[in-house]
């Protein structure tokens, strides 16, 4: 089953919310736990404990466990092999990006199946071009693993660039966003296509030459719920016809509950965007 069926399929089952896995230090220490390979280690097992059964979908950001070394790294195999026996879609928040040997070794490492570091999907970056990419598509294509490609990010500063037009007349952001809907058409493995990009929720669509028509059969990965000043009320007004295609990626608003207060933010956050669809 592609990776664009089993949204689908945890879409229909357990909603759209992917919840963050983000041990930064601030929150491992309000949690009570070191800030170290095992604390990362434990907070992760913890969210994945509460998220199975409840969400469909974790986001591990795996720069708060690199930070460990290789200690962080076997922590993060562990959270990630934890979360896939759960049932969990697991999206390596990597943003990885390069040419030719390089990226096709990064593919190898989150997409193989049997790695140690195994997801379902990871995010990438193509700066270089999204034919950079080539290694990583075929890859995630022959294992029916996703991708999820970075596009118009929330972050203020990164609207420059993604704004910049290119020599074609398009704004970069859409340009990528048309390329990858272009991989999904090439792909052709049911309604919702394997390869996604990530949008920023407190983005206005129009800004980049962006339209709820720009996303049709493509997932969407939208940080910016909840810290960083987006509603999940909003959600059908920031995406339209194609926000029944978003992941609602929430983390802070989350993981700030603490572990005794975890299960009862994920269930409310789970309501909260099931009432957003009806």
């Amino acid at each position: 089953m592609s990776f664009g069926a089993r949204l689908e399929r945890a879409f229909a089952t357990t909603g759209q919310l992917c919840v963050g896995i983000d041990p930064h230090a601030g929150l491992l220490a309000s949690w009570g736990l070191p800030d170290s390979a095992v604390g990362v280690r434990d907070f992760g097992l913890q969210v994945v404990e509460a998220a199975a059964g409840r969400a469909g979908i974790v986001k591990p950001q795996v720069a708060f466990f690199e930070r460990h070394g290789s200690a962080g790294y076997a922590a993060l195999e562990d959270v990630l092999a934890m979360a896939r026996a759960a049932g969990l879609l697991v999206i390596a928040d990597a943003k990885r990006g390069d040419v030719g040997s390089t990226v096709e070794a990064y593919g190898e490492a989150w997409l193989t199946p049997g790695s140690p570091l195994e997801a379902d999907a990871m995010t990438v970056v193509a700066y270089q071009g999204l034919g950079s990419l080539d290694g990583v598509i075929e890859r995630a294509t022959r294992f029916e693993k996703g991708l999820f490609v970075l596009a118009a990010t929330s972050n203020p500063e990164a609207a420059a660039t993604q704004t910049a037009r290119r020599t074609d007349g398009r704004f970069v952001a859409a340009a990528i966003v048309a390329d990858v809907a272009g991989r999904n058409v090439a792909e052709a493995s049911g309604a919702l296509g394997s390869f996604g990009v990530v949008v920023g929720a407190t983005i206005a669509l129009a800004d980049f030459g962006l339209s709820p028509a720009s996303f049709t059969g493509m997932p969407i990965l939208a940080p910016g719920f909840g810290h960083q000043g987006a509603r999940i009320a909003q959600v059908p007004e920031l995406f339209g016809p194609a926000a029944q295609n978003v992941l609602v990626s929430a983390s802070r608003s989350i993981l700030s509950a603490g572990s005794e207060g975890l299960i009862a933010a994920i269930d409310a956050h789970v309501n909260e965007v099931a009432a957003c669809r009806g």
